[in-house]
């Protein structure tokens, strides 16, 4: 098994931890960048903990883009107590915005030995709808600066 593989079955064997924890029967992007938040690879974890985004910032943010799109439809989280969410039976599947930050973080590149742990977290960034960037503008990140950053990365590495 090559390191790129090694670190790809432990993303997403911690991802799919993520979306039990959640409820979730699928797995999403949120839960890969959860995933990359809580490991410590050199380049993701500095571009990452630059941004302030640890794994419980990022869990924090993920919380507040529930909350908020609770609230833009009329529920208010304080004025009622959620319950927790209920565990999923089975194997959580991968899901569409998982697929596409996979397929965006594989076409980064030529060859998959080209491949490095930068280029998921890349792939997941990259994504202009859904909950990480609504999390992310909602804790003040600059979603295009931390796309940078991972681009200015990689291009060191490739040097």
């Amino acid at each position: 098994m090559s390191a790129i593989d090694g670190y790809l079955h432990a993303i997403i064997v911690r991802a799919i931890q993520e979306a039990r924890e959640d409820g979730s029967a699928t797995i999403e992007a949120h839960h890969l960048l959860l995933a990359i938040a809580a490991d410590n690879e050199a380049t993701t974890h500095r571009i990452l903990t630059t941004a302030g985004l640890d794994r419980r910032a990022v869990r924090d943010a993920l919380d507040w883009e529930f909350e908020h799109s609770l609230r833009a439809v009329g529920v208010s989280p304080a004025a009622c107590a959620l319950p927790r969410p209920s565990p999923v039976s089975g194997q959580p599947k991968i899901g569409a915005s998982a697929r596409l930050a996979l397929e965006r973080s594989f076409a980064s590149v030529r060859r998959k030995k080209e491949l490095r742990p930068a280029h998921l977290l890349l792939g997941i960034l990259q994504a202009q709808v859904g909950t990480v960037p609504r999390a992310l503008a909602l804790a003040a990140v600059d979603q295009d600066q931390l796309v940078n950053r991972v681009q200015q990365a990689l291009s060191s590495e490739d040097a």
